[in-house]
Formats: structure tokens, sequence, C-alpha cells
């Protein structure tokens, strides 16, 4: 993707300060999603930043990864995986928790969702402290799947999540702050 591409898309995320507390600055991605020549120029750059031609599924994380995650899939001609919040799933799930700044989650996959030796690429909105796509790969490889790697719209590189997600193939970004 060139630059003035991947320069258009960050100044079209908009920065929403003291959200969703006072000391954050959010980056709202919602301006991205409703433009669709931006969307669909996003999409291609996380799959081209990834070099994965084919993949057998794509896991996306609850909310924003279901967007992405969906529209790669789609792309790649691959079946899609939702990871959920604990108890969002109706059938039999396999389930890790992860460690927040103060506390912890869950998150959950369906058990017959992922094959044994299936390929599978991470897609997620943000990467950011790597709890959750470090619980989400856990999840996948728990499930016999191949990670070819993950993907991200927006990492917050600041925040050292690709730490958590070493040894699960390789990690890319679209947008870096």
């Amino acid at each position: 993707m060139n630059s003035q591409t991947l320069d258009h898309i960050r100044a079209t995320i908009r920065d929403v300060p003291d959200f969703p507390k006072p000391g954050i600055l959010f980056k709202d991605i919602t301006p991205v999603l409703s433009d669709p020549a931006l969307l669909a120029r996003s999409i291609d750059g996380m799959i081209d930043a990834t070099g994965v031609l084919s993949v057998d599924k794509v896991v996306g994380i609850d909310a924003r990864g279901f967007i992405f995650g969906a529209l790669i899939a789609q792309r790649l001609n691959a079946g899609f995986v939702p990871v959920r919040k604990k108890g969002k799933l109706p059938w039999m799930t396999r389930g890790a928790d992860y460690s927040l700044e103060y506390g912890s989650n869950s998150i959950e996959i369906h058990q017959d969702a992922i094959a044994p030796g299936e390929t599978v690429l991470l897609a997620d909105d943000l990467l950011a402290t790597g709890g959750t796509a470090g619980a989400a790969l856990a999840l996948i490889e728990q499930s016999g799947g191949k990670i070819v790697g993950s993907t991200f719209f927006i990492e917050l590189s600041f925040l050292n999540g690709r730490e958590k997600l070493r040894g699960h193939g390789p990690v890319h970004a679209l947008i870096s702050y």
C-alpha cells in the first residue's frame, strides 16, 4: 500500500480525548468504516501486509474484529470464526482467561470452529497490550489450528502488545501509533 493511501486512512481516524475515561486518547475508526473505498483499501492493506494468499479460517475478536475478520475471510475465500466474550456463543465452547490492567476477562470459541491442522489468520481492529489477542491465539492452538499470523488495523506500539504474541507467527499492523 502506498504512503499516500496510508496517510489518508490515518487522517480519517478520529481522535477522541478522554474516552472511555479521562487520560485516554481513543482512536475512532468509524469514519474509515463508513467510507467504502477506505474500508476496502484497509482490508486490502491488512491482507497484503501478511503475505497470506489463502487460509482455511480467519478468526475475528469481539466486536470490531468481526468487521475486519469477516471481510478478510471473504476476500481470502476462507471461513470466519468469531471469538466472543464468555457466555455469548450458543454451542459448546473452550475458553481462555487473560489479564487486563485492572482485573481479568474471558473469551470463548466454539469447540468445533477450527479443525486440527487448519490454517488460521487472526484479525482484529486493535493491538494494544496483547492480552485479548494472546488469549485468542491460545484458543486457536488448543483447537489444533496452525496459526499463519495476525493482522491488525491499528497497533498502539508503545504498549508492547507484540510481546504477548511472540511465538505465534508474524504480527502485522496497517497503522501504528
